[in-house]
């Protein structure tokens, strides 16, 4: 369930900030009103995920998950730049994303407390 967590915390972490730039610097109210609400879905969501994934997992999935997604929303609903190195720098980080997940629980624990 950690995992799911995790991307679900991800997800929202692109809907929070497609809501940041649609509330125009908090000035409108209803867009405003979403990203809060999903600001702390989203890090509600990534602390209990955390529970269990290592932090430097669950972090990197965590942004790696909102910078791709928000960069996609971006190029498909804000006429941002479309380029060949953007989509191939954007395959690379989800395919570091999904190295990560790969290997979690391969590694030894190290209980150092």
């Amino acid at each position: 369930m950690a995992w799911f967590y995790l991307i679900l915390a991800g997800l929202s972490e692109i809907v929070w900030a497609f809501g940041l730039k649609e509330s125009h610097g908090f000035t409108m109210l209803g867009w405003s009103l979403l990203t809060v609400f999903f600001l702390i879905i989203s890090f509600g969501l990534f602390s209990v995920s955390m529970k269990t994934i290592p932090i430097g997992t669950a972090y990197a999935v965590f942004t790696g998950i909102g910078a791709a997604g928000t960069a996609i929303i971006g190029m498909l609903f804000l006429s941002e730049g479309v380029s060949f190195w953007k989509i191939i720098s954007l395959l690379v980080l989800l395919t570091g994303i999904i190295g990560l997940k790969l290997v979690d629980g391969s590694e030894p624990e190290k209980d150092g407390r």
